[in-house]
Order: structure tokens, then C-alpha cells, then sequence
């Protein structure tokens, strides 16, 4: 069997590193890898020269049973797919309908790591847990690059200065980093989440929770935000508008599992905060939880700069990589046996990503 490593277009990061292909032993498969696919990434071709075959695109298109990617593989690139090849990609299934049916119409078959349940057993493979760690980290790291003002408490000869105020709306993995990753930075954090589980989880990383009573929290929502009714929203975004006219940098990541994101921060509220204060909003591929998020694009309104990406993670690109990289082994490793594809749907891992 082999399995095909291509290069990522628009994105630094590769889908396989050298360490993940050294201790991936499964009998009668090999890796071929387009070369340079993993440059971007520090990952270099003579780093793959032990454990994959450098091949050309073509090649790998024609010829490989397993292609393995990070983003979906270009649209004109598909016909030179061999039928009955499995595509193993982040597909964004609920916003890209229409490009699963077409991988459909070609006789290919296609699993989303992006729909991998977030239960204990299928950590190891938890491919959104380990993007959005990275996200936060980085959204701090950005917001502190772009801010006016320090982060920490600073006491000088020429005066003394307030550690700046960070209030983060949304306590999964991405908002847990980011609010771990500001505190060591030396800021003030609030943190806002509608699963009350997050309360022992933010206070834990020494950030106070805002807490807003009256949410709807289901345990099994697997780390998403669920929808909450209009008469807690408007409880919410009084909360909100309260602590983000006070914030210096309000960091957004609540979404929805195949919806548009929640809106947490009007229009109204962002017309409230301090000139030069800073919104990022990592839910901005799935509109946004800032109201006037433009994704991909950083604007400024009413003196705010408000910066919509979702895709910070890839500006790491090699700490990403390693852990995409073992996310994807991990799930090879229940399809590929012995060198034969077996997608068994008894088990719910695979059953929830096959698409």
C-alpha cells in the first residue's frame, strides 16, 4: 500500500513528519512524499530520506492508495486521483457540500479528521484539540504583538503601568491556552464559557470566570459551544458588553459543531471599548463571534482593531505539523492493516468520519 504525502498549497505546514514516518510500523506499506512538501515546515526532503520515497505530484496522484493532506486536495487535482483512492483531509464537511459530493462522483473516498469524536479513546487523534491549543497560544502572542500597551504590570523610574485587562469568551482548548498563555504574560484575565465545567478549569489557570446563570449545557456537545435560548444571550451580551468596554484585548473561539458561530460581540458592544483595544476572533471562518469580523482581514472600527483568523495554527507551522502528524498516524493506524484498507464502521471513530 502507499500512502501519499503532498505539498500543502497556501499553508506552511506538511500533513507527515520524519519522527511520526520512523515509528510507523505497519507491514507492506511505504510512503511516497512530493519533495519539498515539508520546506515551509523546517522539515526538509534529506529529512525523509530514511523513512519516504521523494516522488513528483503526479506520481503520488496517480499512484497512491492513502493521500494524506491538511487541507482538502484542489479541486483540479482530483481527476488525476485513482478510483477507489482514500482521501484523508480536515474536509469541513457542514460548509463544503458540494466538494464532498464531487470526491463522490469520482469513485474516491474520503475521511474528515476534522468530525473525530472528542472522547477519551479517540484523543490521541484529536486533530481540532490540537490546532486550536496552538491557536490560543498564538492569538495571545499576536494580540500582544499588535497592542499598544504591555501585557504585564511594569513599575519604572518614569512611571508605573497596569497589567492590561484580557477577557476570553469561550474555555475550550483554544481559550484555556490563550488564557494560561496571557497570564504568564502577565495580564488579567476574565473568561467567559457556557459549560459551567469551565468555571474549575479557568479558575485553575488563575483567570476569574464570568459567569452568566440560565445555560444550556449538554456534557456531550465534545468541547463546541451549544445554542442557548434568546433570553440568556441577552443576559450574555450584557455581561459581555460590561467586561469588554474595560478589556484591552477580548480573544473570541466559541463555535458551533456545523453552524454559524455565536455572536458574542455586537457591533454595539465593540462601539463601547477603549480606542486601541484589539478583538481576535478565531471563530472568524464560521462568521465570527464578533459582529463586524471580517474573516482573513484585520480592520479597525470605532479605534478597535479586530483581527478575524481561523487559521492561526498553520503560522507554527512546525510544532503544528509534529502534532498533525501523529493525530493522522494514530488514526492510520485502525484503517491501514497489514498493508489493506479496512474502514470497519463498528467502530465509531471511523463511522463518524467517514464521509
Amino acid at each position: 500500500m502507499i500512502i501519499g504525502i503532498l505539498k500543502e498549497p497556501n499553508d506552511k505546514r506538511v500533513s507527515l513528519v520524519p519522527s511520526t514516518l520512523k515509528k510507523f510500523k505497519v507491514t507492506n506499506t511505504e510512503f511516497w512524499m512530493e519533495g519539498g512538501a515539508g520546506e515551509l515546515a523546517s522539515f526538509p526532503d534529506s529529512k525523509y530520506e530514511k523513512c519516504a520515497s521523494i516522488k513528483s505530484r503526479k506520481s503520488i496522484l496517480t499512484e497512491a492508495d492513502i493521500l494524506v493532506t491538511i487541507n482538502p486536495i484542489p479541486k483540479e487535482d482530483l481527476s488525476s486521483i485513482k478510483k477507489g483512492a482514500l482521501l484523508v483531509a480536515m474536509f469541513s464537511p457542514y460548509t463544503n457540500q458540494p466538494l464532498i459530493e464531487h470526491i463522490k462522483s469520482l469513485e474516491l473516498k474520503a475521511v474528515s479528521l476534522d468530525l473525530i469524536p472528542r472522547t477519551t479513546i479517540a484523543q490521541t487523534m484529536d486533530i481540532l484539540s490540537s490546532m486550536a491549543a496552538i491557536a490560543g497560544y498564538k492569538a495571545v502572542l499576536l494580540a500582544a504583538n499588535e497592542s499598544p500597551s504591555f501585557f504585564p504590570m511594569m513599575i519604572t523610574a518614569a512611571g508605573s503601568i497596569k497589567p492590561a485587562k484580557v477577557l476570553v469568551l469561550g474555555a475550550g482548548v483554544a481559550g484555556l491556552q490563550a488564557i494560561a498563555t496571557a497570564r504568564r504574560l502577565g495580564a488579567m484575565v476574565e473568561a467567559s464559557d457556557v459549560r459551567a465545567a469551565a468555571k474549575e478549569e479557568v479558575e485553575s489557570l488563575g483567570a476569574k470566570f464570568v459567569e452568566v446563570p440560565g445555560a444550556i449545557d449538554k456534557k456531550d456537545a465534545g468541547g463546541y459551544a451549544v445554542e442557548q435560548t434568546p433570553e440568556f444571550l441577552h443576559r450574555q451580551q450584557q455581561e459581555v458588553e460590561q467586561r469588554a468596554a474595560k478589556s484591552d484585548v477580548v480573544i473570541t473561539t466559541a463555535q458551533i459543531m456545523g453552524k454559524k458561530a455565536p455572536v458574542l460581540l455586537t457591533e454595539e458592544t465593540v462601539s463601547t471599548m477603549k480606542p486601541g483595544s484589539l478583538v481576535i476572533d478565531l471563530a472568524a471562518s464560521t462568521g465570527g463571534n464578533c459582529e463586524v469580523t471580517q474573516d482573513n482581514k484585520t480592520i479597525v472600527y470605532k479605534g478597535v482593531k479586530i483581527i478575524g483568523n481561523s487559521h492561526l495554527a498553520a503560522e507554527m507551522p512546525k510544532d503544528a505539523s509534529f502534532f498533525y502528524s501523529n493525530n493522522v498516524a494514530n488514526y492510520l493506524k485502525l484503517i491501514v492493516k497489514e498493508g489493506q484498507l479496512v474502514l470497519d464502521q463498528k467502530n465509531e471513530i471511523i463511522a463518524k468520519t467517514l464521509l
